[in-house]
């Protein structure tokens, strides 16, 4: 019976990408010594925020998705991050693929605010692995699904995100905004003949301190 292992063996920024992308490298095993002809892999990655610690100044970038830490214990629940779909080709014993894994500034994903907000260290991943497996004899095709509990563990440095981000949006962050909200804001630096949105946000900033 055909068995497949995962690993995942690092991560680096792909600088290739038309948008921001990390570069899962990741290696299957086929344990039996059966050929595998073509695999079909989907792969489900979570953070699961649970598994690392975090200082003060985590806790206080992290309190808009997890509020204080006197709640995280029932607050600190596994974040959704992408679904992957990779076609493998063919290979015996084992092969390595790097897994395409989308990254975004958008503020209403959580799994987006969860990195933003870490300073340093690594994000704990949980990959799931699910799909199917071709393999047999010419004429006699067997078609086999990867086993549901088929999982690995990796810890995504911080470090690899921010390098992916800062490719295409360097020393900026995206906030999005309602278009009522957004017309009062441009009506409001045209008015005032600001240079930019910077100037226009800083100034509203600076009138409302004490």
């Amino acid at each position: 019976m055909v068995d497949l292992e995962f690993t995942c063996l690092g991560a680096d920024s792909d600088r290739y990408a038309a948008a921001p992308t990390i570069l899962l490298h990741l290696r299957v095993t086929e344990t039996t010594g059966t050929p595998v002809h073509v695999l079909a892999l989907r792969s489900q990655i979570r953070i699961e925020p649970v598994r690392r610690r975090y200082d003060d100044e985590e806790a206080a970038a992290l309190a808009d998705l997890f509020g204080s830490r006197d709640r995280w214990g029932e607050t600190l629940k596994p974040l959704q991050f992408a679904f992957v779909s990779q076609l493998l080709p063919g290979f015996t014993g084992s092969t390595e693929v790097d897994l395409q894994l989308p990254c975004s500034y958008d503020f209403e994903v959580a799994a987006h605010k969860y990195l933003y907000g870490l300073r340093e260290g690594g994000a704990p991943l949980l990959l799931l692995f699910n799909g199917t497996i071709f393999t047999g004899q010419a004429g006699h095709l067997a078609v086999t699904p990867v086993a549901w509990q088929k999982e690995t563990r990796y810890e995504l440095p911080v470090s690899v995100w921010r390098d992916a981000m800062d490719q295409h949006f360097p020393g900026a962050s995206w906030l999005r905004l309602r278009r009522d909200t957004f017309d009062r804001l441009y009506a409001y630096r045209v008015r005032e003949a600001l240079p930019g949105w910077d100037d226009a946000i800083d100034r509203l900033l600076k009138e409302q301190q004490p």
